[in-house]
């Protein structure tokens, strides 16, 4: 049974929900929210993003198949309806998803290593591309020995 976190879940470590809450606030966009606030609606829509869903259909299909994992994912306990979201993705101010995203860019650019290839030691690349020997000229020394174990193709 597997006692780790899932990776979703680990990836939502790196989410500053403060910030996120800061610009909710700002732009008042849990204002008559009973269910899918916007933190939700984040990670829904990360999670489609993420598992390269193509609707909103498809986002709440999925996320329906894995409803007993939500929890853990960071989505809560009750389901998320379509018109709920499709509700939400119309009517919540688009501001605080685009400032957040700015926010997380800014960050990952401060972080991100700029000697990525300054290592210590000695560093060996190896490469294990298969190059098929087609006898296409006869003078090669394997030309021979392809034609008579296999056939090129």
């Amino acid at each position: 049974m597997n006692k780790d976190k899932y990776v979703f879940a680990q990836l939502l470590e790196y989410l500053d929900y403060d910030k996120f809450r800061h610009l909710v606030d700002k732009y008042d966009g849990n204002r008559y929210v009973k269910h899918l606030t916007c933190w939700n609606q984040l990670l829904a829509l990360m999670f489609g993003q993420l598992s390269n869903r193509e609707s909103l259909r498809d986002v709440i299909v999925a996320l329906e198949a894995h409803q007993s994992k939500c929890f853990h994912l960071g989505l809560g306990r009750k389901p998320i309806a379509k018109t709920t979201l499709a509700t939400a993705n119309q009517n919540r101010d688009f501001r605080i998803f685009e400032e957040f995203a700015f926010y997380m860019m800014t960050q990952a650019r401060e972080k991100r290593a700029t000697d990525i290839f300054k290592l210590g030691g000695k560093v060996y690349a190896f490469d294990s591309t298969t190059i098929p020997l087609c006898p296409v000229q006869p003078s090669l020394p394997t030309a021979s020995w392809r034609l008579s174990s296999m056939t090129c193709s």
